[in-house]
Protein backbone atom coordinates (compact mmCIF):
# COMPACT_ATOMS: atom_id res chain seq x y z
CA UNK A 1 0.00 0.00 0.00
CA UNK A 2 1.59 3.22 -0.84
CA UNK A 3 2.11 5.13 1.88
CA UNK A 4 4.01 9.37 1.85
CA UNK A 5 4.62 11.36 4.24
CA UNK A 6 4.79 15.55 3.25
CA UNK A 7 5.30 18.76 5.03
CA UNK A 8 5.52 22.54 4.07
CA UNK A 9 5.11 25.63 5.95
CA UNK A 10 1.88 26.74 5.13
CA UNK A 11 1.45 30.53 3.46
CA UNK A 12 -1.98 30.57 5.33
CA UNK A 13 -1.11 29.37 8.53
CA UNK A 14 2.39 30.65 8.82
CA UNK A 15 3.80 27.27 10.03
CA UNK A 16 4.62 24.27 9.43
CA UNK A 17 1.79 21.33 8.29
CA UNK A 18 1.83 17.58 7.99
CA UNK A 19 -0.36 15.08 6.05
CA UNK A 20 -0.27 11.54 5.12
CA UNK A 21 -1.36 10.10 1.60
CA UNK A 22 -2.52 5.89 1.35
CA UNK A 23 -3.01 5.09 -2.06
CA UNK A 24 -1.81 6.06 -5.40
CA UNK A 25 -5.69 6.42 -7.31
CA UNK A 26 -8.81 6.60 -7.01
CA UNK A 27 -11.47 8.63 -5.36
CA UNK A 28 -9.63 11.19 -3.26
CA UNK A 29 -10.72 11.45 0.22
CA UNK A 30 -9.73 14.05 2.66
CA UNK A 31 -9.60 13.05 6.04
CA UNK A 32 -9.81 14.80 9.14
CA UNK A 33 -8.56 14.17 12.72
CA UNK A 34 -11.06 14.07 15.32
CA UNK A 35 -11.14 17.13 17.82
CA UNK A 36 -7.37 18.92 18.14
CA UNK A 37 -5.91 15.72 16.52
CA UNK A 38 -3.01 14.94 14.61
CA UNK A 39 -2.87 13.90 10.91
CA UNK A 40 -1.57 10.21 12.21
CA UNK A 41 -4.56 9.73 14.05
CA UNK A 42 -6.55 7.58 11.24
CA UNK A 43 -3.27 6.15 10.67
CA UNK A 44 -2.68 5.18 14.44
CA UNK A 45 -6.14 3.60 14.73
CA UNK A 46 -6.16 1.40 12.13
CA UNK A 47 -8.65 2.85 9.66
CA UNK A 48 -6.68 2.66 6.64
CA UNK A 49 -5.72 -1.10 7.06
CA UNK A 50 -9.98 -1.33 7.11
CA UNK A 51 -9.38 0.27 3.47
CA UNK A 52 -6.46 -1.57 2.29
CA UNK A 53 -8.48 -3.38 -0.58
CA UNK A 54 -9.98 -0.31 -2.24
CA UNK A 55 -6.56 1.87 -1.73
CA UNK A 56 -4.59 -1.19 -3.20
CA UNK A 57 -6.89 -1.42 -5.80
CA UNK A 58 -6.72 2.09 -7.06
CA UNK A 59 -10.31 2.96 -5.95
CA UNK A 60 -9.50 5.53 -3.08
CA UNK A 61 -6.74 7.70 -1.82
CA UNK A 62 -7.01 9.24 1.46
CA UNK A 63 -5.03 12.31 1.88
CA UNK A 64 -4.80 12.78 6.10
CA UNK A 65 -4.56 16.45 7.20
CA UNK A 66 -3.66 17.72 10.40
CA UNK A 67 -5.56 20.17 12.36
CA UNK A 68 -5.32 23.97 14.16
CA UNK A 69 -8.36 23.23 16.61
CA UNK A 70 -6.34 24.01 19.46
CA UNK A 71 -5.13 27.26 17.56
CA UNK A 72 -8.93 28.02 16.19
CA UNK A 73 -12.38 26.66 18.20
CA UNK A 74 -10.80 25.49 21.23
CA UNK A 75 -8.02 28.18 21.65
CA UNK A 76 -9.93 29.11 25.20
CA UNK A 77 -7.67 31.61 25.88
CA UNK A 78 -8.11 33.67 22.18
CA UNK A 79 -11.08 36.04 21.74
CA UNK A 80 -13.47 34.29 19.83
CA UNK A 81 -13.03 36.33 16.76
CA UNK A 82 -9.22 35.69 17.24
CA UNK A 83 -10.62 31.46 17.10
CA UNK A 84 -13.01 32.38 13.74
CA UNK A 85 -10.19 34.15 12.29
CA UNK A 86 -7.75 30.61 12.85
CA UNK A 87 -10.51 28.58 11.61
CA UNK A 88 -10.91 30.69 8.01
CA UNK A 89 -6.70 30.41 7.94
CA UNK A 90 -7.01 26.56 7.73
CA UNK A 91 -10.36 26.93 5.19
CA UNK A 92 -7.57 28.87 3.39
CA UNK A 93 -5.05 26.22 3.73
CA UNK A 94 -7.26 23.30 2.51
CA UNK A 95 -8.72 24.95 -0.21
CA UNK A 96 -5.34 26.73 -1.91
CA UNK A 97 -2.67 24.62 -0.41
CA UNK A 98 -3.69 21.02 0.26
CA UNK A 99 -6.13 20.40 -2.35
CA UNK A 100 -4.15 21.73 -5.75
CA UNK A 101 -1.25 19.47 -3.93
CA UNK A 102 -3.65 16.48 -4.19
CA UNK A 103 -4.85 17.28 -7.59
CA UNK A 104 -1.37 17.51 -8.84
CA UNK A 105 -0.64 14.29 -7.44
CA UNK A 106 -3.83 12.59 -8.61
CA UNK A 107 -6.64 14.27 -11.02
CA UNK A 108 -9.64 11.95 -10.53
CA UNK A 109 -12.41 14.87 -9.85
CA UNK A 110 -14.07 12.83 -7.43
CA UNK A 111 -13.45 14.20 -3.74
CA UNK A 112 -14.51 12.99 -0.23
CA UNK A 113 -14.68 14.66 2.90
CA UNK A 114 -14.31 12.52 5.71
CA UNK A 115 -14.02 12.92 9.71
CA UNK A 116 -15.35 11.47 12.89
CA UNK A 117 -16.51 13.83 16.15
CA UNK A 118 -15.42 17.18 15.30
CA UNK A 119 -13.80 16.13 12.12
CA UNK A 120 -17.52 15.02 11.20
CA UNK A 121 -17.91 19.18 11.77
CA UNK A 122 -14.80 19.95 9.17
CA UNK A 123 -15.65 17.60 6.77
CA UNK A 124 -19.03 18.91 6.63
CA UNK A 125 -17.90 22.53 6.69
CA UNK A 126 -15.78 22.44 4.39
CA UNK A 127 -17.95 20.34 1.51
CA UNK A 128 -20.76 22.58 2.31
CA UNK A 129 -18.72 26.00 2.03
CA UNK A 130 -17.14 24.76 -1.30
CA UNK A 131 -19.39 22.19 -2.85
CA UNK A 132 -17.51 22.77 -6.39
CA UNK A 133 -14.57 20.90 -5.11
CA UNK A 134 -16.77 18.36 -3.46
CA UNK A 135 -18.91 15.37 -4.44
CA UNK A 136 -19.39 13.43 -1.10
CA UNK A 137 -19.22 14.47 2.88
CA UNK A 138 -19.09 11.59 5.55
CA UNK A 139 -19.55 12.97 8.55
CA UNK A 140 -19.95 10.49 11.38
CA UNK A 141 -21.12 11.67 15.34
CA UNK A 142 -20.35 15.43 14.11
CA UNK A 143 -21.32 18.67 15.52
CA UNK A 144 -22.78 21.12 13.30
CA UNK A 145 -23.34 24.18 15.59
CA UNK A 146 -20.01 25.71 17.01
CA UNK A 147 -21.62 28.46 19.01
CA UNK A 148 -20.69 26.86 21.78
CA UNK A 149 -17.24 27.73 21.02
CA UNK A 150 -17.83 31.43 20.79
CA UNK A 151 -20.41 31.64 23.52
CA UNK A 152 -22.42 34.87 22.86
CA UNK A 153 -19.90 36.99 20.07
CA UNK A 154 -20.95 36.41 16.46
CA UNK A 155 -19.22 37.91 13.04
CA UNK A 156 -19.37 36.79 9.81
CA UNK A 157 -16.44 34.06 10.17
CA UNK A 158 -18.26 32.37 12.84
CA UNK A 159 -22.05 32.23 10.56
CA UNK A 160 -19.97 31.61 7.48
CA UNK A 161 -18.65 28.16 9.74
CA UNK A 162 -21.66 27.56 10.99
CA UNK A 163 -23.59 25.46 8.74
CA UNK A 164 -26.83 25.39 11.33
CA UNK A 165 -26.84 29.02 10.44
CA UNK A 166 -25.89 29.70 6.99
CA UNK A 167 -27.73 26.58 4.90
CA UNK A 168 -31.37 27.87 6.08
CA UNK A 169 -30.35 31.61 4.69
CA UNK A 170 -28.51 30.28 1.43
CA UNK A 171 -30.44 31.83 -1.58
CA UNK A 172 -27.89 31.43 -4.17
CA UNK A 173 -29.11 30.08 -7.25
CA UNK A 174 -25.75 29.01 -8.30
CA UNK A 175 -24.46 27.27 -4.73
CA UNK A 176 -28.24 25.59 -4.54
CA UNK A 177 -27.24 24.18 -7.85
CA UNK A 178 -23.71 22.73 -6.57
CA UNK A 179 -24.79 21.97 -2.92
CA UNK A 180 -28.00 19.67 -4.63
CA UNK A 181 -25.18 17.59 -6.71
CA UNK A 182 -23.33 16.76 -2.94
CA UNK A 183 -23.83 13.21 -1.69
CA UNK A 184 -24.51 13.97 2.01
CA UNK A 185 -24.49 11.16 4.70
CA UNK A 186 -24.52 11.85 8.30
CA UNK A 187 -24.54 9.28 10.63
CA UNK A 188 -24.45 9.56 14.80
CA UNK A 189 -25.67 7.71 17.88
CA UNK A 190 -29.56 8.54 19.03
CA UNK A 191 -27.99 8.97 22.73
CA UNK A 192 -25.31 10.87 21.57
CA UNK A 193 -25.74 14.90 22.70
CA UNK A 194 -24.69 15.63 18.89
CA UNK A 195 -27.58 14.40 17.67
CA UNK A 196 -29.49 17.69 17.81
CA UNK A 197 -27.46 19.37 15.57
CA UNK A 198 -27.79 16.61 13.10
CA UNK A 199 -31.19 16.63 13.18
CA UNK A 200 -31.11 20.37 13.06
CA UNK A 201 -29.21 20.39 9.88
CA UNK A 202 -30.66 17.44 8.26
CA UNK A 203 -33.60 19.41 8.15
CA UNK A 204 -32.41 22.69 7.05
CA UNK A 205 -30.69 20.46 3.88
CA UNK A 206 -33.78 19.23 3.29
CA UNK A 207 -35.92 22.64 3.52
CA UNK A 208 -33.23 23.86 0.69
CA UNK A 209 -33.57 20.74 -1.42
CA UNK A 210 -30.42 19.81 -0.79
CA UNK A 211 -30.69 15.78 -0.56
CA UNK A 212 -28.86 14.07 2.62
CA UNK A 213 -29.43 11.04 4.52
CA UNK A 214 -28.91 10.72 8.63
CA UNK A 215 -28.48 7.32 9.45
CA UNK A 216 -29.34 6.98 13.13
CA UNK A 217 -27.17 4.23 15.00
CA UNK A 218 -28.30 2.45 18.43
CA UNK A 219 -26.80 4.11 21.62
CA UNK A 220 -24.24 6.62 22.11
CA UNK A 221 -22.12 5.36 18.79
CA UNK A 222 -19.43 7.89 19.44
CA UNK A 223 -15.97 5.78 19.32
CA UNK A 224 -13.76 4.53 16.87
CA UNK A 225 -15.38 0.77 16.73
CA UNK A 226 -18.73 2.36 15.63
CA UNK A 227 -17.48 4.73 13.34
CA UNK A 228 -14.93 1.30 11.82
CA UNK A 229 -18.56 0.41 10.79
CA UNK A 230 -19.72 3.33 9.51
CA UNK A 231 -17.24 3.76 7.50
CA UNK A 232 -17.12 0.41 5.93
CA UNK A 233 -20.74 0.98 5.51
CA UNK A 234 -21.04 4.26 3.74
CA UNK A 235 -17.68 4.90 1.92
CA UNK A 236 -19.00 4.21 -1.11
CA UNK A 237 -22.22 6.25 -0.74
CA UNK A 238 -24.69 3.51 -0.27
CA UNK A 239 -26.03 1.50 2.53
Amino acid sequence: MNREYHQWTSPALNRGMELLIFGHAGARVLVFPTSQGRYYEWQDRGMFDLMRGPIERGELQFIAVDSVDAESWYCGWAHPSGRAQRHMQYDQYLLNEVLPFSEARNSNPFLITLGASFGGYHAMNFGLRHPHKVSRILAFSGIYDIRRFVGEYYDQNVYFNNPVDYIPNEHDPARLEQLRRLDIIMAAGREDRLMESAQRLTGALWAKGIGNALREWDGWAHDWPFWEKMLTLYISGHD
